[in-house]
Parts: C-alpha cells; structure tokens; sequence
C-alpha cells in the first residue's frame, strides 16, 4: 500500500501517479529555524527626544531540515534542505554565506530547487557516528545586516543502507558496513497504468527514508475510489510504516499475504514484509536512511521526496549558483 502526504512541494505531478493514500498529513516533521530578530538603532532627534528605528532584514530563514542534534539522528544519506521566507533574487552571494562543517569531513555542494529552497548533498554518504555543523551568515548579505545568522548542529547516527531486490524478493539491511538482517518481501505488482506510468510498480532507485508511523491509514482515495461498496474500495490501518518517496511509498508490514513474502510482488508499490522484519526495520530507521531498490522497470525520479542520489555528482552540481 501507499500513502500520498497531502503537502508535495514539487511533486504535484507524480503525487497524481502514486498509488495509494492515507487519511493523515506527511509524517516528516522539520524544525524551523528560530526567526531572525530585527536590530534597532537609536538616533537622537533635535530637542533630546529618543527616537528608534527597527531595520527590517531583507532574507531569512524559515525552516531548516533534518532537526537539531538534541532532537534526532539521521542516517548517512541525510540532505539539509534550507528554505527562505522569500524568493531568493542573488543565489550566489546567498549560497557563498551557506556553510557546512563536519566532524568527519566528505565533499558536498548545494543545489537550489526554486526560487527560496537550496539543498546541500554530499558526493558520498556521510560517515557515521559524527556531528555537522550548518552555518548561515546572513548577516553579511549586502544590504541584510538586520538579519540573523543561524546555525543548527545535526548529529549522524548509525549507517543503515538496504538493498530490496525485487526479483528475488528480499530487502538486505546492512548496519556499519555489516549485514544485520534478511527480510522477506513483496514489491509493485505492476498492472495498473496511468498517465503512461505504471503506478503498482515499486520505483527502482536510491530513496532516502523520509519519516515513519507506528500506524499508518490507507485508503484507496488516491485513484478516485471513496465508495465502501466499489470491489476496489480499500481502508486499512498499516503497521510499521516508513515512507520513502513522495509519492507514495513505503517499506511497512504486509496486511495478510504472508504467503506472497519472498515469493512475488502482490502490493500496489509499496515494500512488503514480515511483522517481525517490518517492526525491526521500524525501529532502527532514523531520517536519511539509504533504501537501494532494484528489479522493476519503473525509475525513481530524484524530485520525488529526498530522492537527490538519483542524479550523479556532475549533475547535482550543476544545480549550484557559484
């Protein structure tokens, strides 16, 4: 099963391809950045009277993503995404105040994504068990001086990198480089096409795991089917789910079908497994994780969710103002 977050930023689009969806709002969550805090200056008007000025800063930042180092770990293919409260008009002279400094360091570069959101990626995953350090100067921006600089420290926890063979119908999770489990799966069964697309095959790609519930509602809503009495009417309550693409996927616990686990593809694009494999998954997977899919003929786009491995390091830089 799928399920479609009702806010897709740029995915408007593929949101339409997906194929299932759930009652609820998308389950990742981001810490806005504190707001930045106008600076006054004071001047004396003739007479002695005390007259303040508030100097309005012209950029901000009004969310970062992933949270802080106090608040969560993420996994080693993690992006921070930084969103301004309002359009950027000089992307270079903004991106040159954007810093970033690891404890473990790897080459990363940004990519804007429009006109107020930039997105830093690294060439290869982060090391593990390390600390970043994200740094705005805003402050320094020409003309922004009443801006705020902001900073927001993350803290990277354990690899966690699976691989979901769809053919053989099994998802590999290897933990710091070593193999910690095998869990039977069942991928897309394919056979549902819209748009020239068909939306019950699992997307192959590099996703990146986006948030998680303990209890997921899914619907058939997505594909226009709200009537208890249609055969294709569906509405369940899915266990152990972890999202990892916008448009509707996820790796959660099979509702029945335990037989198809290993065997076949039965779902409509979701990752299929185990009560016990799906709990277990759950429970390790922290924001950022690397979920490799294979097998299916369907390609992952790398604007659906954190989907930014999609595209080879030329390419992503490519997407950089300096």
């Amino acid at each position: 099963m799928k399920r479609v977050p009702r806010m897709l930023p740029v995915l408007v689009a593929l949101a339409a391809l997906s194929a299932c969806a759930a009652e609820s709002p998308s389950a990742t969550v981001s810490q806005p950045a504190s707001p930045a805090v106008s600076k006054a200056a004071a001047t004396r008007a003739a007479g002695g009277t005390a007259v303040t000025a508030q100097a309005k800063p012209k950029l901000e930042i009004a969310d970062i993503t992933p949270m802080g180092e106090k608040t969560e770990k993420v996994g080693v293919g993690f992006p921070i995404i930084v969103t301004f409260d309002r359009d950027v008009k000089d992307k270079a002279a903004v991106e040159a105040l954007l810093e970033v400094q690891a404890d473990r360091p790897v080459e990363g570069a940004w990519r804007w994504v429009s006109k107020r959101k930039v997105i830093y990626r690294t060439k290869t995953y982060w090391k593990p068990h390390q600390k970043v350090l994200f740094t705005a100067r805003l402050s320094q921006l020409p003309g922004n001086t009443a801006g705020k600089d902001v900073s927001r420290r993350f803290a990277v926890g354990t690899s966690n990198i699976s691989v979901v063979n769809t053919r053989s119908h099994v998802m590999k999770v290897y933990r710091d480089g070593k193999i910690a489990k095998k869990i039977p799966i069942s991928a897309g069964k394919g056979g549902f096409v819209r748009n020239g697309v068909d939306v019950y095959l699992t997307t192959s790609g590099v996703h990146l795991t986006m948030g998680k519930k303990a209890v997921e509602t899914m619907t058939s809503s997505w594909m226009g089917v709200t009537d208890p009495k249609d055969p294709r009417y569906y509405k369940e309550e899915i266990p152990w789910a972890v999202r990892i693409s916008d448009s509707g996927e996820y790796v959660h616990q099979s509702a029945g079908y335990y037989q198809y686990l290993g065997r076949s593809n039965q779902s409509h694009g979701c990752v299929r497994a185990t009560p016990a494999g799906a709990k277990w998954f759950y429970g390790i997977a922290q924001r950022g994780d690397v979920v490799k899919i294979t097998g299916t003929k369907r390609k992952l786009d790398w604007r659906n969710g954190w989907s930014y491995w999609q595209l080879n390091w030329t390419q992503w830089k490519q997407g950089s103002a300096l």
